[in-house]
């Protein structure tokens, strides 16, 4: 008997063949359903909350059934919706979707669409205009066209050109050799439609295409980037010789207290469920709800550059296969993604989401300075991490679980900069020249992640604490005093920024009462101050992506309501997310709500970040608050050397032990 599929399971390929059957068969043949995406959705959290309740208690379990969605194409240009249940067999609803809406595009359209490009008749000919030396070639980056007309509804995408260098490597940096001029094409029916020239001065004048003026390429690879003699680094090895501390079956993880399941996204790289920690639950569900990535180069075509890169792409549609000794270390699991081609038929995208555990310094320690005995602990990790590569970008999602009960959501990016044509001796305010003849514009990465809490049940209440002075008073007579002023969100909305208050966000139950502190129990949510989207208020960047307007939301939990920009973003014109549900009055103190937070990096370009970014790393953190009775790490093993197996490694070459004696 095979085993039962957990409603949180990552979606199988069977269901993607039999939903994407069902919606073929439910047209006629001429109507050549071109798909982009299939994915599980998330069951009611009504009836979740049932089932996992039976679950945890060993009872029967209710019937949940599996639900995919599909995004495809029909004749052409007709985008479509559809909904299926997977578990009966059957169409629950498909819909055509209005004209305009643009679902993600699939990533071997976006290859297809690439040689189309530079094998068209116009493009072709512009290549000819440049009079390239013998041995180089253009290639070219499929980009999301974005929002400039509200009249626009035709899907379109645009293509940024560059040169490859004429060394016959395949993994030449053509990012650094960018092209004055680039075509643009409707999707799908692969229409010409015109050709923006770029500019390469400081305002937007442009000129035709002529002789391309050679400069070399800035190259990363090891086998081009010119560094002929490497550094020595000797192994550091990453060993657990009695295997890992954490169990795997099928997606639920245990580890060192911790309870959750972990699910494979085409949209979101993966989602956290069902966490609960020593007992507790904490977090109904977890995951990077939406990013966006709008430029501050001002001059067209270049105030286009807005992408998401969820919603336009998919992060686990664009997820990496990760290596061993690579992009994970020590003793691995990894998990498998799912993406689909454009028939509908599903392939696995390997190890997309590697758990591994590792060290991260210490987590507590104390000297009796009385007699020198200490107390100490190190501070180890869970890690869920996933990897994707969004055309010249990679960003890596770590969620790392602590043995203290608290949970880091890290992101690191690194990858290549997005970069456009200079002119000889030109400088530009928004961007920096990183290179010969190539600059890289300032941008912004601005991520939401969708925190779902169950912070002892699903009833829950955001505040925030401002630290403040306590007024100069009979009580405070040497003005030293201070306080914590709390403040309770009452209604659906955004929550101010103010670093300089020490403003500190909590999810509380008031339900629950700490015997300790007397106060409701909580976790909060910490992540450095941060500016948020630069554009105007009435531009199309903020009007997109009203949820990087604000670095805290709240909102009332509704089925469904899980992307920050909402469902569709790709030429979309309106935010259908935050903008909408973070407006709308609900009221969400004492109530199962959802907190967004959101982690913005303005990205002002260095030399140093080409021809390869070193990441960037930025971090969110969720910690018990009030949650238990004293620190939930005090039952780790003290650290001892006999248990860790350090080695001394002497000074000097000599191989003496080190004595308390000077050598100088």
């Amino acid at each position: 008997m095979a085993p039962r599929i957990h409603p949180f399971d990552s979606v199988k390929d069977y269901e993607i063949k039999l939903a994407s059957k069902l919606i073929k068969d439910s047209y006629p043949a001429d109507a050549n359903c071109h798909f982009v995406q299939i994915e599980r959705t998330d069951p009611p959290k009504k009836d979740m909350i049932k089932y996992l309740d039976a679950e945890r208690q060993g009872l029967p379990l209710p019937n949940i059934p599996r639900v995919l969605y599909a995004y495809y194409w029909t004749n052409t240009l007709e985008f479509n919706k559809a909904l299926v249940n997977v578990t009966v067999g059957h169409i629950i609803t498909k819909v055509q979707l209005p004209k305009g809406v643009c679902g993600p595009l699939l990533p071997e359209d976006m290859e297809d669409w690439e040689e189309h490009c530079n094998n068209h008749p116009a493009v072709k000919a512009e290549i000819e205009k440049l009079q390239l030396p013998p041995g180089y070639q253009v290639r070219n980056d499929p980009w999301i066209y974005a929002t400039d007309d509200p009249n626009e509804k035709r899907p379109l995408v645009q293509f940024f050109m560059y040169v490859l260098a004429g060394n016959g490597h395949s993994e030449s940096n053509h990012y650094s050799l960018p092209l004055k001029f680039s075509p643009v094409f409707e999707c799908f029916t692969k229409k010409f439609i015109r050709i923006d020239y770029l500019p390469g001065g400081y305002d937007e004048k442009i000129t035709p295409t002529g002789p391309w003026q050679e400069v070399p390429a800035v190259e990363y690879h090891p086998d081009l980037n010119g560094e002929n003699v490497m550094r020595e680094v000797k192994p550091l090895l990453v060993n657990q010789p009695e295997g890992p501390s954490y169990t795997v079956q099928g997606s639920k993880i245990k580890w060192q207290g911790w309870e959750f399941r972990v699910s494979s996204s085409a949209r979101e790289g993966f989602a956290i469920y069902d966490a609960w920690f020593k007992g507790r639950q904490v977090f109904y569900r977890v995951s990077l709800s939406e990013m966006t990535v709008p430029y501050g180069d001002p001059r067209a075509p270049y105030h286009r550059k807005q992408a998401f890169d969820l919603g336009d792409c998919g992060f686990g549609a664009c997820g990496n296969s990760l290596s061993l000794g690579c992009d994970c270390l020590g003793t691995i699991t990894y998990l498998d993604g799912m993406g689909i081609h454009a028939n509908g038929d599903p392939f696995v995208v390997p190890n997309t989401i590697c758990l591994h555990e590792q060290d991260n310094g210490l987590l507590y320690k104390h000297v009796n300075y009385r007699n020198g005995n200490a107390v100490l602990a190190r501070k180890r990790e869970f890690v869920v991490q996933t990897i994707a590569t969004v055309a010249n970008y990679e960003y890596i999602i770590n969620f790392k679980f602590v043995t203290d009960g608290s949970l880091d959501i890290e992101t690191r990016a690194t990858g290549i900069l997005s970069t456009m044509p200079i002119d000889e001796n030109v400088k530009v305010p928004w961007g920096t020249i990183v290179g010969p003849n190539v600059m890289a514009a300032y941008h912004q990465h601005i991520l939401s992640f969708r925190i779902d809490p169950a912070v002892d049940g699903h009833k829950n209440t955001v505040v925030y604490d401002d630290t403040l002075k306590l007024p100069r008073n009979k009580l405070n007579p040497y003005g030293i005093g201070f306080v914590t002023d709390r403040h309770f969100v009452e209604k659906a909305g955004s929550i101010d920024q103010s670093p300089f208050t020490n403003r500190t966000v909590k999810i509380l139950n008031e339900n629950v009462i700490n015997p300790v502190s007397k106060g409701p129990v909580g976790y909060k949510v910490s992540l450095p101050a941060a500016q948020m989207i630069l554009a105007d208020d009435d531009s199309f960047n903020v009007k997109r992506a009203k949820f990087a307007t604000e670095q805290m939301w709240v909102t009332k939990y509704r089925d469904h309501e899980l992307f920050a920009a909402g469902e569709f973003t790709n030429q979309s014109q309106t935010d259908e997310g935050l903008g909408v549900w973070g407006s709308n009055g609900d009221l969400v103190r004492n109530e199962d709500l959802v907190v967004w937070a959101t982690l913005g990096f303005t990205h002002i370009p260095r030399v140093e970040d080409f021809p390869v970014m070193p990441v960037e790393t930025h971090t969110i953190h969720l910690a018990p608050f009030n949650f238990f009775d004293k620190n939930p790490a005090l039952d780790l093993p003290q650290a001892n050397n006999n248990f860790n197996k350090s080695v001394n490694h002497p000074i000097g070459s000599d191989a003496e032990p080190p004595c308390c004696s000077s050598k100088i």
